[in-house]
């Protein structure tokens, strides 16, 4: 039929609590100490967490123990074409493109190749239709060679994107935010070449258009 399948299903329901118990004496990472698992500015956006009552039996909490800040998940849908060249994942606030970079630039290059420029069009209509005034455009690689010539490379490479978006892109007043995060943040495993090549890629993001 076409050449894209569901890579995730809903990965979280809205709504769901998540609620954990600290125990006190106990050691435990601080927030400040873990490197958090998206890049900044793509945290889930959903909110108004359901009441909890702590003292509520069912909860069986250990003695001692409290209940983690809650939170409500966003309900993501990720889809992949065959290829694993285009993914594109959606919530309920945005809808985010991931290009790899082997569709878009010759290897080690910041340059495009010939097919470029038909793939991020496509982006920028859409980017068009969902009426978005802001626009992250985020370039990543894989663990291969230095950080810091992986973050130039990423970062040059966003900055390529970005400014063919903007031929296209239409909104009045549309900011684009431009990063290159080198190997940070990988999407696939490095160990090998094909999960390598997943995280050489650029993401487009923007916000969805209320219904």
């Amino acid at each position: 039929m076409t050449t894209r399948h569901r890579a995730i299903a809903a990965t979280a329901l809205a709504g769901l609590v998540v609620a954990g118990s600290h125990l006190i004496g106990a050691s435990a990472a601080h927030a400040d100490d873990v490197k958090p698992s998206v890049p900044p500015g793509t945290e889930p956006s959903a909110s108004a967490p359901v009441a909890i009552d702590s003292n509520a039996p069912g909860l069986k909490i250990p003695q001692g123990g409290t209940l983690a800040p809650v939170k409500v998940l966003d309900i993501a849908e990720v889809v992949e074409d065959l290829g694993g060249e285009q993914r594109r994942q959606e919530t309920n606030q945005t809808v985010m493109m991931a290009l790899q970079s082997e569709v878009l630039f010759p290897e080690n290059s910041a340059v495009f190749n010939a097919q470029a420029a038909a793939r991020i069009q496509a982006v920028a209509n859409e980017i068009n239709q969902q009426k978005a005034t802001r626009v992250r455009v985020f370039g990543f690689t894989d663990d291969q060679g230095s950080y810091e010539h992986g973050k130039e490379l990423s970062k040059q490479r966003a900055d390529a994107v970005q400014a063919e978006l903007a031929k296209t892109v239409n909104a009045p007043g549309v900011v684009f935010d431009v990063r290159g995060y080198s190997e940070d943040y990988p999407i696939a495993d490095n160990s090998t070449e094909e999960g390598r090549k997943k995280n050489r890629r650029v993401e487009i993001t923007f916000p969805r258009s209320e219904k």
